[in-house]
């Protein structure tokens, strides 16, 4: 009787990790592997190998759940002298066989290794090295096929990284560039590359740090539902095709070239510490009309402002000129900030009768 009532309780808790509903007493629905497997009607597999895997990403056990807790300990945690002893090797930085995983979709689950793992856990490990059969879903939804393009993506072109796109079709964009940019590569060489090399150059040289800048600027936090990803096909797209036609937008265009290998070529001479930002700079004249009597104080106060590069004061309809740099994303207008810009400072301030606001189109400077 006793050893039920055990079982039962290590089954209640286990079934929390996994999100098991309990009916009653007695009786479990395991919303585990098994289940998860059949809702996803995910019976196609492919070997994914040996990789590193988050332990958050870790979700559940094939067939063992009554033999752990909450935490995923083993019963008779505290007592199991093979989990003490491999806690005992990873203290000691020993070698450990990679442990047997099913993944479906972002979740896994342990077919072998369940004492690895528990180690791994409990000594504040964040990954662990695993063998990886990949089980992909086949039912059809609108999740599930995105995800099946991302797969045959990254299956394709033999790449690591999960590409996050959130609408259908949008990766043939992705195999474009590859494509372009395998041109580019044999042309340069004066040799064949193979697809999945040109797919490896472009991942690093192109793909990651444009996706370095869109991520750095925290643009996707203006586009709720979309990706980084997502935004980085927009903005190459724009830039290295639909832009290749348009005349305006040259604030960006000084950033990121209109041609894909030219931003290759720029970005290639930095570190990812020193890739610029997703903003640019702008200039603003703008012409005030003072009350005299506050005139060298107004002077003095513009030019304490950081973004004001140069203060004049001069004679006729207008008192005092000044030069001011601001510096925007991709998303403020230049209107928005100057807006802004002018109503947190200027406007506010005794003895400003009015301000006018200049911006240039094409300037031409001397060095100083």
């Amino acid at each position: 009787m006793a050893t039920m009532s055990s079982k039962y309780k290590v089954s209640q808790a286990f079934k929390k990790l996994l999100g098991i509903k309990s009916k009653e007493p007695g009786k479990v629905s395991v919303n585990s592997f098994e289940k998860a497997r059949t809702d996803e009607e995910a019976f196609e597999s492919v070997d994914r190998g040996t990789l590193s895997i988050s332990l958050d990403q870790i979700v559940g056990s094939v067939g063992r759940y009554h033999d752990f807790d909450a935490q995923f300990k083993p019963r008779g945690y505290n007592s199991d002298e093979r989990l003490q002893g491999i806690m005992n090797a990873m203290r000691k930085g020993r070698s450990i066989p990679p442990i047997s995983l099913y993944q479906i979709k972002d979740n896994y689950y342990i077919l072998d290794g369940h004492h690895r793992f528990t180690a791994a856990k409990e000594l504040g490990h964040s990954h662990i090295r695993a063998c990886i059969l990949e089980l992909l879903p086949s039912k059809d939804t609108l999740e599930n096929r995105l995800y099946r393009e991302r797969t045959d993506f990254r299956d394709r072109f033999h790449l690591t990284s999960f590409f996050e796109l959130t609408e259908l079709g949008q990766f043939d964009i992705l195999e474009e560039q590859i494509g372009e940019h395998q041109q580019f590569l044999e042309q340069e060489s004066g040799g064949q590359v193979s697809e999945s090399e040109a797919a490896a150059d472009w991942h690093k040289t192109i793909y990651l740090p444009l996706r370095t800048l869109v991520e750095s600027s925290r643009l996707v936090d203006s586009f709720p539902g979309r990706t980084v990803d997502d935004l980085y096909l927009y903005i190459s797209l724009h830039q290295w095709k639909i832009g290749k036609s348009r005349q305006y937008g040259i604030g960006i265009d000084k950033l990121i070239p209109k041609n894909m290998e030219e931003f290759r070529k720029k970005m290639s001479q930095h570190s990812e510490k020193e890739y610029p930002e997703m903003r640019r700079e702008i200039n603003v004249f703008i012409l005030m009309n003072v009350e005299g009597r506050h005139e060298n104080r107004i002077m003095d106060k513009l030019y304490a402002l950081e973004p004001v590069r140069e203060v004049h004061s001069v004679h006729g309809a207008i008192d005092i000129i000044i030069r001011v740099k601001l510096m925007r994303d991709l998303l403020s207008s230049d209107a928005e900030l100057i807006s802004q810009f002018l109503q947190s400072t200027i406007r506010q301030w005794n003895g400003v009768v009015s301000t006018q606001t200049l911006l240039p189109g094409v300037s031409r400077v001397k060095d100083s």
